[in-house]
């Protein structure tokens, strides 16, 4: 399966001659919030940066923190669930008293 046909879209296709349109910045961040998984979603978070990046206005910008801010939960809360539960010691529990 190519890169492509997984959703990624290599870093140096943003790379354009003369300013990017607003409009089709913002469209792909919301594609990448709406299309990004688990799996992808630290490569779908650096693109949305980078697609930030070439907004030039503090009102383009504002448009699209909704999407990087639910980008960045959903990176923090699967990152939460990758770490494996502590279980308790033997003996250590509270309330528990040895006679």
């Amino acid at each position: 399966m190519s890169d492509e046909q997984r959703g990624f879209v290599p870093l140096t296709s943003l790379r354009r001659q003369g300013p990017a349109d607003p409009q089709e910045v913002l469209a792909e961040i919301r594609r990448i919030y709406f299309g990004t998984t688990k799996r992808t979603i630290q490569h779908d978070l650096a693109h949305a940066i980078e697609l930030l990046k070439t907004l030039s206005s503090e009102e383009e910008r504002e448009k699209a923190r909704v999407y990087m801010d639910g980008l960045s939960q959903m990176r923090s809360e699967w990152a939460r669930k990758k770490k494996p539960p502590s279980s308790p010691r033997r003996g250590s529990h509270k309330g528990h008293k040895d006679h």
